[in-house]
Order: structure tokens, then sequence, then C-alpha cells
């Protein structure tokens, strides 16, 4: 069997029509295909590789941490410096409140870690979301959704979940004192990047505060330098009590956190012990691997670069008949007529060599995120050839 035939016949899918795109080799902003196709990865692996593919100081550190050792046992029982100079490193970049860390392997181990620590250190069970918000796809995880295209054949779900409208003000009232966490984004993603009000953040923050219940602040996509900074909080001005980091934290490397206060963290270790436990989280090579990308976002100047990119990619996209562009940072969402044509410019994308994709809650946008390393060369090339893909279609 071929390569392909052996992924139709025993990968699990999860769409009954796949894209796919066969890969031998990726390497910064591309990647390679067997018979010399060659493709522009414009979502980055969907916000993963924000240092491209194969950054050679993350490949540099992964090498040398794997020939030393991999696995350990981990979930804070062995000492190991790739676990610990990450925790480090991540505590000198972040506000002094937020100074423990839990390492996983997704964004949503964390969200599901993030859920069981508010609930265990407010001793409540409320937990609050937005509508059509997306933290993962795990059960736990998928109760916080609020959208029942994707929550209704699974249910029944976690109770003890409710929901908000995102930017809406008056919903604050909804949180009480009977609320352990409100979970968020600073940039509704999946929602076609639907920004966060400044007002409305200040306020989200003064509530929970004045009820009790902690704010976690679902950084998974937008943090490590995605919108500019390397966490969107901090053009918000205000700091959450449990921070999630996934996606592109690990430089292509699957891991992720939550991250807290010692003295909120610390419950997970009593009553009972081993209140939350990850076989894989904290992984060696990995911590290694996020090490080598915090230290490249901290150490260069790539961070200075997200905001000028991302206008010279907005009003390059402008240039060429797209008017309706949201964007933060490099994180952008193109709206088309409608998801019928949205869907065929993006197939029609890949046969010319781009990638790109859509939304869970607006598939009439197209996403674009590219790697944060992109040149505007290579900004220029995914135009030139979105334009000849455009120019075919009309």
């Amino acid at each position: 069997m071929t390569n392909r035939q052996l992924f139709l016949s025993h990968i699990a899918q999860t769409t009954q029509h796949p894209l796919g795109i066969e890969v031998i080799k990726a390497e910064g902003v591309y990647l390679y295909g067997p018979n010399g196709e060659k493709y522009m990865d414009m979502i980055s692996g969907i916000s993963v590789s924000n240092l491209g593919h194969c950054h050679p100081k993350v490949v540099k550190a992964v090498q040398e941490q794997s020939a030393s050792f991999m696995h350990l046992m981990v979930y804070g029982e062995y000492i190991y410096s790739p676990q610990t100079m990450l925790a480090k490193t991540l505590k000198e970049v972040l506000p002094k409140e937020l100074d423990n860390f839990y390492f996983t392997n997704s964004g949503t181990e964390a969200t599901e870690g993030a859920f069981k620590l508010a609930k265990r250190y407010t001793q409540r069970s409320e937990i609050i979301s937005c509508y059509h918000s997306y933290h993962g796809s795990t059960a736990g995880a998928l109760s916080a959704m609020g959208d029942e295209t994707y929550q209704s054949a699974f249910r029944p779900l976690v109770p003890g979940h409710s929901f908000i409208e995102y930017n809406n003000l008056s919903d604050i009232d909804k949180i009480t004192k009977h609320t352990a966490a409100v979970i968020i984004e600073l940039v509704s993603a999946e929602k076609g990047v639907i920004i966060g009000d400044y007002d409305y953040f200040q306020k989200l923050r003064t509530r929970c505060t004045e009820v009790g219940a902690l704010l976690i602040l679902d950084e998974i996509q937008t943090g490590c330098g995605r919108t500019g900074t390397l966490f969107a909080f901090e053009q918000y001005d205000i700091i959450p009590d449990i921070l999630l980091l996934g996606k592109g934290f690990g430089g292509g490397m699957p891991i992720a956190a939550f991250i807290a206060n010692r003295e909120v963290m610390k419950t997970l270790s009593f009553d009972p012990i081993l209140g939350h436990i990850s076989t894989y989280g904290g992984n060696a090579v990995c911590c290694a691997a996020a090490l080598a990308s915090l230290k490249v976002l901290k150490e260069e100047t790539l961070l200075k670069e997200v905001e000028k990119k991302g206008l010279y990619l907005q009003q390059s996209l402008e240039g060429i008949g797209f008017d309706l562009i949201r964007r933060k940072g490099l994180l952008l969402a193109v709206d088309m007529d409608s998801q019928v044509k949205n869907f065929e410019l993006i197939e029609a994308c890949i046969t010319h060599g781009i990638i790109t994709d859509w939304f869970l809650f607006n598939t009439q946008c197209m996403r674009i995120c590219p790697p944060l390393t992109i040149t505007y060369d290579q900004i220029d090339e995914f135009i030139d050839k979105l334009s000849q893909v455009l120019a075919i279609q009309n």
C-alpha cells in the first residue's frame, strides 16, 4: 500500500474529506511533498510553528536533550534542568503573581487542569465561558464550548457550565460567588478573530476579584508572540489568576501549561495527593524545545516585527481586493461572502501551493496566521500566489 492508501485506511480522520497533503519535509514557512510539491504554510500548523518549521535552535535543543534522556517520571517528582530552566525563564517574563507551572501535553489538557485547580481552590463548581469559544476537545473543555453543533453528539457533558456573551458588559453580572472560574480568550480566535475590548476585560477582571472567582486567560493561541507581545494580556493591563499556554509554546513539540500562583497551585498536592497527574506532561525533550523557543522570543528581535508584518500583510491583502479583515498581530481573519466561497478559495489555494484554513465558529472567514519568522519577501510571494488564484477564479 502507498503512504496515501495507508493514511486513508488506517489513520483516524476527523472529516470525511481530509486535505491529504503529503509532507516529507518542512522548513521555515514551507512544506515539501514527495514529488517536488512546495506549499506556503500560512497557518503555522494552526499557530503552533510560530518560529517556523524546524527552527535551528529548537532542533538543536531537541537533538541534544534526546541524546541525554527523554522520558522520566514527571508531575513534580523528579528534578531535571529542561523543566526547571523552562520554569525559571517563564518566571522572568511573567508577572510575579504567576510563579508556578504545571506542564501538560496539549492545550486541552491545560484547560482541564485549570478547571480542576479552580474548583479545588475555590471549593465552587460553576465554570463560566463564552458562547462559541474553543478551549479544547476533551469532555470538560467541550462542555465549555457553548455551541450545539459540536456538543450535541457527545451529550451528556460535564455539568456546572454556564455561558456569557463575549465583549458583553451586561453579562458580567452573571459571574457570582458561586462561580469557580471564568475562562476566556483575549482574542476570540475561532469566532474569526474577534478582538476583546479593553474596557470589557478591565471590568471582567474587577468582577472576578470582587466575587472570588478565578480568571483563566486562555492564551493557547494568542500567546508566544502571536499578537505582537509575548502574551496578549500585556496589552490589556490585567493579570490572570490562571494562564493557559500551548500551541506555539513548544516550537513545534507537544507541550502546554497552566500557570498560577504557588499558593493556588499547591492545592493539587493534598486532599487528595496527586490531585492532577500527567504521564508525559513536562517531558524533558518537549521542555527543552519550549525553552529554546522562549529564548528566541525573549532575546531576539522577532517580537518587534510582528505588528509591522501583520500590518503589511493586511494592507497587501486589501491591495488585492479583500476589504473585510480583522487582525491582531499576525492573526488574521479575512471575511468572504459565504462559506461556499471561502471553502472554494481555500481549496484553490492548496492547488497553487498555499495553505490557509477556516474558523470553527465562522466558516465564511479565511484564517491566515503565518510563522512570525515570515519575511516581507515571503509575504509578497504569498500575495502574488493568492492574486493568481483570484484571477483564475474570477
